[in-house]
């Protein structure tokens, strides 16, 4: 019996830091870190807004310049139980 649930598919999570807003945005994005990393680096580079999507389908949008920093990083799948390690 397993209560895990497997959609194969990579999660990461981001977490974006506003310039002048005292709170960040944080969400699971369905997206590779790569992909996510690539399209900060696009954004910033040309100067054009950051388009990302969550897992529920909506999009969040950030200007490139009000960026403050940017943390990805993979979902880590979390454990039950208590057996040993």
């Amino acid at each position: 019996m397993s209560s895990k649930k497997s959609t194969g598919t990579h999660k990461a999570e981001v977490r974006i830091a506003v310039t002048n807003i005292s709170s960040e945005l944080s969400f699971e994005c369905p997206s590779e870190v790569d992909e996510i990393r690539s399209a900060v680096t696009s954004a910033i580079t040309n100067g054009t807004p950051l388009v990302l999507s969550d897992v529920h389908g909506r999009e969040i949008i950030v200007p490139a310049d009000k960026i403050g920093f940017i943390e990805i990083g993979e979902q880590v799948e979390r454990r039950v139980g208590f057996g040993t390690v």
